[in-house]
């Protein structure tokens, strides 16, 4: 896997691997795209009814991201009720954007809000204030 640049896998404290910065990243400004196998929305819920850690996205109504095929390590990142960055839409492109300055060495995270787990996933961010699960609902 090659991974984008700024960015490298390690253990992460939240859940197994994460996403950490190798540089530094610029509130507001890109950190990376999410990439991955394109597939529809119903063929991400049938992976999901088999997998028990997801690497998905939702890009729009219709399509989603596979990161675990083809991805460039950002499907390493993992949730948090207080995310340092967010996910966006810009046409047929998924973009990483950092919520403020990002320093080296820090693990990058976004709140999912809605997933295809349980409502019932339990959220292990451990910041003040956790909702207690993944999902926003």
């Amino acid at each position: 896997m090659t991974l984008a640049p700024g960015l490298r896998v390690a253990r992460s404290r939240i859940h197994g691997n994460g996403c950490f910065a190798t540089t530094r990243f610029a509130r507001r400004r890109k950190i990376a795209e999410y990439t991955g196998e394109r597939i529809t929305n119903a063929e991400a819920a049938r992976r999901a009814v088999r997998r028990p850690i997801l690497r998905m996205s939702g890009l729009d109504q219709r399509w989603s991201i596979d990161g675990s095929r083809g991805g460039n390590g950002t499907h390493y990142i993992n949730h948090s009720c207080r995310p340092n960055a967010f996910m966006q839409t810009f046409g047929k492109r998924l973009l990483v954007l950092a919520l403020r300055d990002i320093r080296p060495g820090e693990e990058i995270t976004v709140d999912y809000v809605a997933t295809y787990h349980s409502d019932r996933k339990r959220c292990s961010c451990g910041v003040p204030g956790c909702r207690g699960t993944i999902n926003k609902r």
